[in-house]
């Protein structure tokens, strides 16, 4: 049962405390702590709040309250709050704006949530080259009081809007008054497009060290500005939605407490009933070999340990993979490369398990005699299937994220799961090929 908030007595709620007891309140209890707060104090928690949090919040406010609050967000915040809320409400939430807000919402939504111009604010300081400098920063000033949020560099524009270059406020305020805005701007740009991915525009980010990048058109007209702040929270979804599917399931697009749990449930499900079936074939090739196990049940005592390793090695270089394309250190032509140095990764980490399996076995039948007469075949057998599993690992691990990106699916889903999955019934096949060789003649 969600909480209430007679635990709080007194006019105003502390901040803390509603920062504390969010996730757990209900959402008439939500609204209720926010409206006792102190108005500098609610502004703040606010524009802190997710899209999807605060959708929910002025659903729950009464219209005259939700267009003061609403009014508070830049034209990109409020196009990400519309899309966070349900078809129902955009409209009563649109019509809360002015107009040429409005405009500028409306605008941003025809864009994915993913492409540079979902992200980017379409106010920014802008000023003509043919201005003086003190005219432009007359001009700044009035641009700054009246819808700017955030003032990061200054971007040269003509009359149709094409980007010429950008000028700082360092060398505005140097500049001398009568000094032309044109011999001071610099028109070496990096700038973005307007439906480019929002993890490039996050590796361009990293890359160039900027705290603001122009989005412009096919014709180099500047439509708006993508901040170091969006990014940010775009890393941390990206990162979020990747660790999510290296664990073997489907994103959840929401923080883990507040998703429902039948979507939880069907989120995880499908992945792991794939999984299920993949590791149904484990069992086939058990019982494709039942006669050698049947034989030499020496041999079964070892099957954790083989396929594990496998499976392990194979997490590892899928892992390494796919950060690597993440950071675009790796792309698809790059492919046999990193086969080339996963085969000798692979051949030396197999060999190094391997010998670790062998000595293990040789110094307990010194110690406890349970692996029979035969022992030296039994090891030598775990050690060459050691370095076969463990390369065939390696080498599935770096490959697979390669196949999913050329056939245009998302390689985090080469998730560790997914790969041990694979591994563990190869591991099989490799580890019972090599012991009815080895051991053929004394146990077989």
């Amino acid at each position: 049962m969600s909480p209430t908030l007679s635990e709080y007595p007194g006019p105003a709620l502390p901040l803390a405390d509603l920062r504390d007891a969010w996730l757990v309140l209900s959402k008439s209890d939500r609204a209720d702590g926010f409206r006792i707060l102190k108005r500098s104090d609610a502004e703040e928690f606010f524009l802190g709040l997710s899209a999807g949090d605060m959708a929910e919040l002025l659903h729950a406010l009464p219209e005259k309250e939700r267009r003061v609050w609403v009014r508070l967000l830049a034209p990109d915040d409020a196009a990400d709050l519309l899309q966070s809320a349900p078809g129902e409400d955009r409209d009563k939430l649109l019509s809360c704006l002015d107009d040429p807000t409005r405009k500028e919402v409306t605008a941003l939504m025809a864009y994915e949530e993913d492409e540079a111009g979902g992200l980017m604010n379409p106010r920014f300081a802008r000023v003509r080259p043919d201005m003086r400098v003190d005219e432009a920063v007359s001009y700044l000033r009035l641009q700054a009081r009246e819808n700017l949020e955030t003032i990061y560099y200054v971007y040269v524009a003509d009359e149709q809007q094409h980007l010429l270059g950008v000028v700082s406020f360092r060398e505005l305020f140097i500049a001398k008054p009568d000094t032309h805005v044109r011999d001071v701007m610099a028109t070496d740009l990096i700038t973005v497009g307007e439906e480019v991915h929002q993890e490039q525009v996050g590796h361009l980010f990293s890359d160039a060290g900027l705290m603001a990048i122009p989005v412009v058109d096919a014709e180099g007209r500047i439509k708006g500005i993508v901040t170091v702040d969006d990014i940010v929270d775009v890393v941390q979804e990206e990162a979020t939605e990747d660790a999510q599917k290296f664990g073997g399931m489907e994103a959840l697009e929401e923080p883990y407490l507040q998703i429902a749990l039948t979507r939880m449930i069907k989120k995880r499900g499908g992945w792991l009933a794939a999984l299920f079936l993949g590791e149904m074939l484990t069992a086939s090739a058990m019982a494709f070999f039942e006669d050698e196990i049947a034989r030499a049940v020496v041999l079964a005592l070892f099957v954790p340990l083989i396929i594990s390793s496998g499976g392990n090695s194979g997490s590892q270089a899928s892992t390494l993979v796919i950060r690597a394309m993440a950071l675009g250190e790796v792309r698809l032509r790059d492919w046999w490369r990193v086969v080339r140095r996963e085969v000798a990764v692979g051949l030396a980490l197999g060999s190094m398990l391997g010998l670790i399996g062998f000595v293990r076995i040789v110094a307990w039948q010194a110690v406890s005699p349970i692996y029979g007469p035969h022992y030296l075949r039994v090891a030598e057998t775990v050690l060459i299937s050691l370095v076969g599993v463990v390369m065939f690992g390696t080498i599935a691990g770096s490959v697979l994220p390669f196949v999913l990106r050329k056939f245009g699916f998302d390689p985090a889903s080469a998730s560790a799961p997914f790969v041990a999955t694979l591994v563990d019934v190869t591991g099989l096949v490799i580890y019972f090929t090599v012991g009815s060789v080895m051991l053929r003649g004394t146990l077989l």
